[in-house]
């Protein structure tokens, strides 16, 4: 397919075949998630199975792709749907308007994907989704928490018993101790310190599913480039033997 032949020529045609045969579930459509799906999407997956219950809102418009004034009041499950077939028309999208739980995970995860990434910022839906994952041994990319971040030297990719410093990260690896499971989960993740700032948040930014929590502050680089990492990781998970380079050891001649 032309729209893709910048990348077969880096790939290859059995990878391009590989890709386009790839079926993707991506739980989160915000910041991380959109980048990550959009990656994706610009690489060839075949086919996708895209999770979130929520809307486009005025404070997404600092980080999320879809966040622009034409979409707001949308879903991003929608929204999501559109911009991938928009990239690639040949691809097969499902949208699904839902809050991940334990008692729709068999529905919404029906499609028996190649590949899960875990964009949810909420612990407790997460925690559910990556020990079904684990359960129905379904390989998963997750994110861990790309707020009150500004560093993007400090971004990490590693088994999630390796990781540190991040809250989300911690209350994550506690919760899926006491379900029997200390790894064999890629992650990404931070280990910048958290930067606590400063604005008061207005009604608008909370949640109007699952435990109420604070909002933290975001920029859209980072949070961009997890996506992104997440893709890559993705990437090595479906491709098997995905060409991960290598730094030159020899010095360009003057």
């Amino acid at each position: 397919m032309e729209r893709f032949i910048r990348l077969e020529q880096l790939l290859g045609k059995k990878e391009l075949r590989e890709l386009a045969k790839a079926r993707v579930a991506v739980f989160g459509l915000g910041a991380v998630g959109s980048f990550a799906v959009e990656a994706l999407a610009r690489s060839g997956v075949g086919e996708f199975s895209l999770v979130d219950f929520d809307e486009i809102r005025h404070s997404n418009f600092n980080r999320q792709l879809y966040a622009l004034e034409s979409n707001l009041g949308r879903l991003k499950a929608e929204v999501a749907r559109e911009r991938v077939l928009g990239i690639n028309p040949a691809c097969k999208v499902s949208a699904h308007a839902d809050f991940a739980a334990a008692d729709n995970l068999d529905r919404l995860l029906a499609s028996h994907p190649d590949l899960v990434v875990d964009a949810i910022d909420s612990v407790n839906p997460k925690t559910e989704l990556v020990a079904y994952c684990v359960s129905k041994k379904i390989p998963i990319v997750s994110s861990m928490g790309a707020g009150a971040k500004t560093n993007p030297f400090l971004i990490k990719t590693g088994d999630i018993s390796e990781s540190s410093t991040c809250p989300l990260a911690r209350r994550l690896r506690k919760r899926l101790r006491r379900k029997g499971i200390g790894g064999g989960i890629r992650c990404v993740y931070s280990v910048e310190e958290p930067v606590k700032k400063r604005a008061a948040v207005r009604e608008e930014e909370f949640h109007p599913r699952g435990r109420q929590r604070q909002p933290v502050g975001t920029i859209s680089y980072l949070t961009g480039m997890f996506g992104l990492m997440v893709a890559y990781e993705a990437m090595k998970i479906l491709l098997g033997d995905f060409p991960d380079g290598k730094t030159s050891r020899k010095a360009d001649p003057e």
